[in-house]
């Protein structure tokens, strides 16, 4: 295992930028995310839902940890961020009254339903911003407790939202949202953050930047992140097993350059011999 000591006196590495646990301030931002936290952070003030989807390993959870390290940074912004998506309404309301300070009882919803909503127009009233939950996973809500949650934000003949409420979940959620019962709440979002696959400048970028912010931009040749990146398939976890690999080789070698050299020696794989024909006691020339 790679420990940071050791990726610190090889390359000069502050961290493993392949990994899942960059810090915060690290995580790559396209111009379409930046787009969209700026569009959230005006959204805050007028509360309803917001989506982001997209296949398995596009930046789904990024994206959220990005636009919930920026709201939440903002002054009187209240973040919550449901940890348990397949819970029934009842641990539903549990898990809420815990996010936002309101002892609730599962016996009692109708007194949980006030006391939420008092909760969150105190809040209004004080700072004019929404609370904001958010929600990864989201395909994995029942869809009673979905809408259980658009009940409880809509105020005032459902003229008013008292809550952010921000889904992210892979393709499935769209199909989901998009069935009669929950059309209600697929009418309602805006805006959406819909993440396919990148191009190979965009992967390019996001190597470049998450090199750059680890420490070690010449930590490889242009020419194997060029490789890396055409072989990555538009995926952004791809590239980053990829590079993980490729790591690893390379602090177990001590070699203090990635190249393409490395690349071919850990990823191909030796032609198997041929077995050696068994004897059926017959004339090969007949």
């Amino acid at each position: 295992m790679m420990t940071t000591k050791k990726l610190q006196a090889l390359y000069g590495l502050k961290w493993n930028p392949f990994t899942s646990d960059v810090p915060a301030e690290a995580l790559f931002v396209s111009p379409k995310l930046e787009h969209f936290v700026h569009r959230m952070e005006h959204k805050i003030r007028e509360g309803g839902f917001a989506l982001i989807t997209g296949a398995p390993g596009l930046g789904k959870s990024v994206s959220l940890r990005v636009v919930a390290d920026r709201l939440g940074a903002l002054r009187d912004v209240k973040v919550g961020v449901i940890s348990h998506p397949q819970s029934r309404v009842g641990d539903f309301y549990r898990e809420m009254g815990e996010l936002f300070g309101v002892p609730l009882s599962p016996h009692n919803r109708w007194g949980g339903f006030r006391a939420l909503r008092d909760r969150w127009n105190a809040h209004i009233e004080a700072t004019l911003i929404r609370p904001v939950l958010f929600v990864d996973e989201s395909q994995e809500l029942l869809a009673p407790v979905l809408v259980e949650l658009k009940t409880l934000m809509s105020d005032c003949f459902d003229s008013r939202s008292l809550l952010t409420a921000v889904l992210c979940g892979d393709t499935r959620l769209p199909e989901r949202l998009a069935a009669p019962a929950l059309s209600a709440i697929d009418s309602r979002i805006r805006p959406r953050l819909l993440l396919e696959n990148a191009s190979v400048p965009e992967l390019a970028a996001f190597l470049h930047h998450v090199l750059d912010k680890a420490g070690a931009p010449r930590l490889m040749t242009p020419g194997l992140a060029d490789t890396l990146c055409e072989h990555a398939a538009g995926n952004y976890r791809v590239l980053c097993g990829l590079c993980s690999e490729l790591l690893a080789a390379a602090a177990e070698r001590e070699v203090k350059l990635l190249d393409e050299k490395l690349f071919l020696e850990i990823t191909s794989a030796p032609v198997p011999h041929a077995r050696p024909a068994r004897a059926s006691g017959k004339d090969p020339r007949r």
